[in-house]
Formats: C-alpha cells, structure tokens, sequence
C-alpha cells in the first residue's frame, strides 16, 4: 500500500465522513474498511508531513509513514479509545521516528535544508531563517515546538504523548519559543 492509492468505496463514505476519529477506529474494529479508508484520507498527508519533517529522505518519510498507518491496523484489536485518535496515532509515529533514529538510518540533519517545507510557507527566505534556528534549538525542545507549530496538536495530546503534566508542557514550550525568538533575534542583529 502506497500513500494516495487507496480509494474509497461503499455506501459508508458519506456516513463516514461525519463521525469522529474515535468512531470510525471503533468502527473499523468491528470490520468496516471504508472506516480506515476515511482514517487514511484523513490523515495520510499530516502523518507524511511529521515524518517529511523531521528527515531529509521523503522517500523514508513517506516509507514510515506507510510503517505508521500499517501498525495502526496490527494493532486494530487493541486499541481503545483513551485519548483520541490523533494522540494515539503521532503516538505510533514517534515509536516509528525513535526506531529509526535508533537504528541509525538517520545520521544527516533533522532538516533538510536544500529542500522546501511541505507547508509551503510565503517567505522562503524567512522559513529557510526559521528551519535554520529550529534546527539549532535542544532536540526536546524543537521537538515539542514541531508537535504544536506544525502538527498542530493541543496541549493535552502533547501533554499525552510525552507523559507529562499540561503545565509542564506549556512551560516547555513558552521556553523553546523564547529560544527560537532569541536566535531570530540574534541572526537579525549586524557585528
């Protein structure tokens, strides 16, 4: 299975469309495949762009996020709906992005700065500035600021997947946006 090649078919498309993350995993549990068909359509280009952005080979971000959508259905029997499904899957992306890490596939730079951003930002200059010093932030740090700047999760499905409390989060946070401010800052100021 390749990401865009799965289409949609059946009488639950329209139906499936209106209900939640959570109803369709449940959903799809009981065996609907239009359920992990509208799950699929709806996240295939966000859990691309997490793995795009944090790999400079969109081959191997796309690679895991297939690897991420497969572990999703392994694991279909289990899952229960305890947060929601958007916390549960960046959840299995950041288990596939550390085992990655880990086995040392990824030995260049988080960035890869001769290509764009998938968010097609309106400044190139200025992303290019931004990517540059997000690069340069402590990797917990920069991580955070990617779950919420780009993936654009709340405080609680950060909180969730980084076992913490919410207020740590929010402060973790308030600290990495100082630091990526104070290395814009300093990038502007002439010698």
């Amino acid at each position: 299975m390749r990401i865009g090649q799965l289409n949609r078919q059946g009488p639950l498309e329209s139906n499936a469309a209106m209900m939640t993350d959570e109803q369709l995993m449940l959903d799809f549990q009981r065996g609907s495949k239009a359920a992990f068909t509208e799950l699929f359509e709806r996240y295939r280009d966000a859990v691309f762009g997490y793995f795009r952005r944090r790999l400079a080979d969109a081959a191997r971000a796309e690679e895991l996020a297939q690897e991420t959508f497969l572990a999703v259905l392994r694991a279909v029997t289990r899952y229960e709906p305890r947060a929601t499904f958007r916390t549960y899957l960046y959840g299995i992306a950041s288990i596939q992005l550390l085992a990655e890490r880990r086995k040392g596939a990824q030995r260049t730079a988080i960035f890869d700065l001769s290509s764009p951003d998938p968010s097609d930002p309106r400044d190139p200059e200025a992303a290019m500035e931004i990517r540059r010093a997000v690069e340069k932030l402590d990797p917990e740090d920069r991580e955070l600021l990617m779950l919420r700047e780009y993936e654009q999760l709340s405080y609680a499905e950060i909180a969730a997947l980084q076992r913490a409390p919410v207020n740590t989060v929010r402060s973790r946070l308030f600290r990495a946006r100082q630091a990526l401010r104070d290395l814009l800052v300093g990038s502007h100021r002439t010698p």
